[in-house]
């Protein structure tokens, strides 16, 4: 008899364990019935422009090097933290102000904000020319702190870092381990700051829609999140409740075998 009572109990309990960690959903393809098609973006190539706060490497090079020198020296205005030991680290580069200017060697104070980095490369070329400055100089501006932020159902919620300066919203959640099966793909979220004012766009993946979305690039500071389905929802309460209730039940049944055997 204590058998029965037994195998009906790990019965029991497994079966609540294989419905508490099962999840389904009908949206989980991207691009559903999306067929062979041209279409047409309304912003694919989406400029990424300077706003406070960015970090910026500039190099300037001519044929003259003694004087060039003077305008490579290192800015040390960007401080990072390293993870790994906790130590702060000085990295060369200029830190947008607040106000939306750098303070350029020989040049002085710039407004460089609302300017994409191949503007600001031909507004110092210009200057350096006007003012006779170098001869044949060549600029090379890169943004040094060129992020995004993927967060929640993916396999690896990060930061990513694109040294390219360049990346899709699709690039971005394959980095970040994709979507889960839990993951909504029909609601996935993008928050952006632009101007002091942030912006909330829901990108539907199961349809082609990102494909003509001005956020199909995404930009620095970008977050993106991936909010949790039904199921995993329904799961995760499921788990709460019955495993804690299953287990005193095979607690108390130990108990009644233990008595009915003696």
């Amino acid at each position: 008899m204590y058998k029965k009572i037994f195998s009906s109990l790990c019965y029991t309990f497994s079966l609540a364990i294989i419905l508490s960690s099962c999840a389904t959903s009908k949206n989980t393809v991207y691009f559903n019935n999306q067929q062979d098609a041209v279409l047409q973006a309304s912003n694919l190539s989406s400029k990424n422009v300077i706003q406070p706060n960015d970090i910026l490497s500039i190099a300037v090079t001519s044929l003259n090097p003694t004087a060039t020198e003077i305008f490579n020296k290192p800015n040390n205005s960007y401080v990072s933290t390293s993870s790994v030991t906790g130590a702060n680290l000085q990295s060369p580069g200029y830190l947008v102000s607040n106000e939306g200017n750098i303070q350029f060697p020989v040049l002085g104070t710039m407004k460089i904000t609302g300017l994409t980095t191949n503007q600001l490369r031909e507004k110092i070329t210009s200057e350096l020319l006007e003012k006779k400055l170098l001869v044949d100089p060549i600029v090379i501006v890169r943004q040094l702190n060129f992020k995004v932020s993927v967060l929640g159902e993916v396999g690896r919620p990060s930061v990513v870092n694109v040294p390219s300066e360049k990346i899709s919203l699709l690039e971005a959640l394959g980095l970040a381990g994709d979507i889960t099966i839990y993951g909504k793909k029909d609601n996935v979220m993008i928050i952006r700051e632009e101007d002091g004012v942030k912006k909330i766009k829901r990108i539907n993946l199961n349809t082609s829609e990102i494909f003509a979305s001005d956020y199909y690039y995404l930009k620095s500071n970008d977050i993106v999140y991936v909010e949790a389905n039904k199921a995993k929802v329904a799961s995760s309460t499921r788990s709460s409740t019955l495993i804690p209730i299953l287990l005193s039940a095979l607690s108390f049944g130990a108990i009644i075998i233990d008595r009915i055997a003696r």
